[in-house]
């Protein structure tokens, strides 16, 4: 039986993650030539360094965060994978403008649910497993732990990465042998018996909505 965290639970799991990717896209010279493992355990120690030293981030500025995700973290998602998984055996239900729609939407839920997450986590230990030598491979696992402290037992999150043209981007998180692609999977399936694709996007956008309108 799948586990599900709930939308609090994969919220708090999924700040570390973000934090974890945030500054990403801060060093493209060199993180075009780092192997994924080395490109998240060099830029994990400066992206928490960043924010630690930024006052309104720590504040919780909503506008810097939110623009923090859309130009360091975002760019490294595979958006379109995501949601094509997410959706399992529906995506190919949905006529291309709707599978469009649907990426639109999840990316946007993703952003608005999450962005308030990064501050809570900027005090994290978090250790990069290295990978083997990727040779010709195009995925791989990217496997970390993040020391909490506190007594809290450490956090496993596993990255599951491809490599584009234009560099290596997640495709799914898997957090505490969790993942995230699944745990989406269920509602949006629910929602796609009840109502088809039109009635999924109606849910994501009025959701979406009411995110928006939330400080």
């Amino acid at each position: 039986m799948t586990k599900n965290f709930g939308e609090g639970m994969m919220k708090k799991f999924l700040g570390i993650m973000i934090l974890t990717l945030a500054s990403l896209l801060a060093f493209p010279a060199w993180s075009a030539e780092l192997s994924p493992d080395r490109l998240v355990d060099k830029t994990v120690k400066e992206v928490m360094e960043i924010i630690q030293k930024d006052e309104e981030l720590k504040n919780g500025n909503k506008e810097k965060m939110l623009d923090l995700i859309e130009t360091k973290i975002l760019p490294h998602f595979n958006f379109s994978r995501m949601t094509q998984l997410a959706m399992g055996q529906h995506w190919s239900t949905a006529a291309p403008e709707q599978q469009q729609k649907l990426v639109n939407e999840f990316r946007t839920l993703l952003v608005r649910t999450y962005s308030n997450a990064l501050n809570s986590h900027s005090h994290e230990t978090i250790k990069v497993n290295p990978v083997k030598q990727l040779g010709d491979k195009t995925e791989t696992t990217i496997r970390t732990v993040v020391i909490q402290g506190n007594g809290k037992e450490p956090l496993p999150i596993d990255y599951s990465m491809e490599k584009k043209p234009d560099g290596w981007k997640v495709y799914d998180v898997t957090v505490a042998g969790v993942s995230l692609v699944t745990n989406y999977r269920g509602s949006f399936n629910s929602q796609v018996r009840k109502g088809g694709v039109e009635g999924l996007l109606k849910v994501l956008t009025d959701k979406n909505k009411s995110l928006e309108g939330k400080k």
